[in-house]
């Protein structure tokens, strides 16, 4: 629901973390709702709380799973591809991610949190056949949406070859001519690339990889959720960057 450049937010934790940093208009709350953790957080922040009773509530929210408490807040904002690179330390090997035609934003909300706990410094998607920020990623994230910054941009190919001129190097989760996501060494300027859920990563996309991983599958299915395989890359260059001993 966007109205007015404002849209919806739904549920306790990603209200609880937009009223930590984004801008929150306005929060309502079902009658009876007794969560001091919201109402001191918006008395502090000086943000109006309303008392909503059930049928006016209901008419509001819809669908949406809302554990009694909704808040209207700034549409997310989305980052250039310079504000994040600027924004990462000179003593730290950058991490992006790139999501390549991903549709669910189930899959994009669960992606972003598992980016927040690894400390991936951006993630990039198109704005063309790509799911975007809304109320239903934010819920998935649990307030991940407000913390890792997301650039949108019109040619993922363009972005990528910007990026190897700043000496990244392009990581396709992709089969072809592929080798095990274990064997290499993620102590560099890294983009991940993540494909659709149906389709993989694009022709023009692919190209651009400079290496390739897989997941080794040895079960009967041959292929895993894309926000699973994102989550499992991830830790794997975590794990590479920071080794146990």
């Amino acid at each position: 629901m966007v109205e007015n450049m404002k849209q919806y937010i739904y549920g306790k934790n990603p209200i609880i973390e937009a009223l930590k940093g984004a801008g929150v208009y306005k929060v309502y709350m079902l009658e009876g709702n007794r969560d001091h953790t919201i109402f001191q957080l918006c008395k502090k922040k000086q943000i109006p709380v309303e008392f909503v009773n059930k049928k006016e509530f209901d008419k509001k929210a819809g669908k949406a799973v809302h554990q009694g408490v909704m808040a209207c807040v700034e549409q997310y904002r989305y980052y250039s591809l310079d504000e994040i690179l600027d924004a990462i330390p000179a003593d730290r090997q950058p991490l992006l991610l790139m999501l390549d035609g991903l549709e669910d934003p189930h899959n994009l909300g669960a992606i972003l949190r598992t980016c927040d706990a690894v400390g991936v410094d951006g993630v990039i998607i198109g704005k063309n056949r790509s799911v975007g920020l809304n109320a239903t990623v934010a819920k998935v994230s649990t307030g991940a949406i407000h913390h890792v910054k997301v650039a949108q941009v019109t040619n993922l190919t363009r972005t990528l070859e910007e990026l190897k001129k700043r000496s990244f190097w392009v990581v396709g989760c992709e089969l072809e001519n592929s080798q095990d996501y274990r064997a290499v060494d993620y102590n560099m300027p890294t983009v991940l690339v993540i494909g659709s859920e149906g389709a993989g990563i694009s022709r023009l996309v692919k190209k651009s990889c400079d290496i390739n991983v897989v997941l080794p599958m040895t079960g009967h299915v041959n292929s895993l959720n894309a926000s699973v395989a994102a989550a499992v890359l991830l830790y794997q260059v975590y794990n590479s960057r920071h080794p146990l001993s």
